[in-house]
């Protein structure tokens, strides 16, 4: 059935919510705080997600998984750049890279990849199709 890609999703929208990044003295940052543009593609793309679910349209749900577990690595990515350069204003680069790295990825990340991956790795039931 739908169930499976239908909970990866509603996992991604709850990831997006939960705690992403933990940065001291700052706190907890979500996908908004992160950056705006990368949070609303995250929820456009899981909304047309959510609607090729809906639909059984299990192809368009796997293109759009592998969209949203490429949109994940690239913030992860970013996430890197953007702490080494928010410390860029210090001399020595070893110590840049020491202050780049007190900034931890949080647990909201597993929700994230797991609610994608789920909605990758679901089986596509024929025998629920037929009785349809």
């Amino acid at each position: 059935m739908k169930n499976v890609p239908l909970v990866g999703c509603l996992l991604v929208f709850a990831g997006s919510f939960l705690p992403l990044v933990h940065i001291p003295l700052v706190g907890n940052w979500g996908y908004w705080k992160l950056d705006h543009t990368m949070a609303i593609m995250v929820w456009s793309v899981s909304s047309v997600a959510l609607a090729s679910i809906i639909f059984n349209k299990v192809k368009l749900t796997r293109i759009l998984a592998i969209i949203l577990l490429f949109l994940f690595v690239i913030t992860l990515f970013a996430i890197k750049a953007k702490s080494l350069n928010f410390f860029s204003f210090i001399p020595f680069k070893g110590l840049q890279n020491t202050m780049a790295g007190i900034v931890k990825l949080s647990w909201g990340w597993l929700f994230e990849f797991s609610g994608a991956l789920l909605m990758l790795l679901a089986k596509n039931n024929k025998t629920e199709n037929q009785n349809l």
